[in-house]
């Protein structure tokens, strides 16, 4: 079970203080997770995610106005974790190796997009169908901003340089670029077509070293 950070607290109505208390949201969002992959996102429920979290419906209504600020939630705490595990991987990387820092990066999301549940709906943040039923669903739109704003800091600390406005938008070009190709290869094959990841992986390495120097 993931832990619950600060930036998982983002639009909650209440902050939980208490170990027991968190403990309990972390449950909650667990069993989001878990009926988000069962059921997709049209038909989750607070009622289903009590129930499976074995908590009073009360207790969800007390963090959470509904269901897509219970998802947006999930969303920020996928991100903290993200944020985590490149960290860690950049630490074990010399800073002059670019391309290892760039495929850590790309693994790490990866690794959660195949084995965190929930996570091929809400990743980092809520995707919601658009369009005409089994249409290609839709993620919020400041979502890819707060990944690069996690990954700026992270990615500048590693180059050891300034996290300026204009890594900023390199990397933010970067997540955009590899978040619609990755998004293929998944629709293209269940566990990413292998193909367009190696591609993407080439994209992304390609930019960035023309981009970041």
């Amino acid at each position: 079970m993931y832990g619950v950070s600060a930036g998982t607290h983002d639009g909650l109505r209440r902050v939980p203080v208490q170990q027991r208390s968190a403990a309990r949201l972390a449950r909650i969002l667990d069993a989001c997770a878990e009926l988000l992959d069962e059921t997709g996102y049209e038909e989750l429920s607070t009622r289903a995610v009590a129930t499976r979290a074995g908590v009073p419906i009360g207790s969800v209504y007390r963090f959470f106005g509904n269901k897509r600020a219970m998802t947006d939630a999930l969303a920020r705490r996928n991100l903290d974790s993200y944020a985590a595990r490149v960290e860690r991987r950049l630490t074990e990387i010399p800073a002059a190796d670019r391309e290892a820092a760039v495929d850590a990066v790309l693994d790490e999301y990866l690794a959660m997009k195949r084995t965190v549940p929930g996570f091929g709906l809400v990743d980092f943040g809520t995707r919601v169908p658009s369009g005409p039923p089994g249409g290609a669903p839709a993620r919020t739109a400041d979502a890819n901003h707060r990944v690069a704003d996690r990954l700026t800091a992270l990615l500048a600390a590693q180059l050891r340089r300034e996290p300026d406005a204009a890594l900023h938008r390199t990397v933010l070009v970067a997540v955009e670029a590899a978040d619609a190709l990755f998004q293929l290869a998944f629709r293209t094959e269940v566990s990413g077509d292998p193909d367009i990841i190696a591609e993407t992986r080439e994209l992304v390495r390609a930019y960035l070293a023309r981009t970041v120097g």
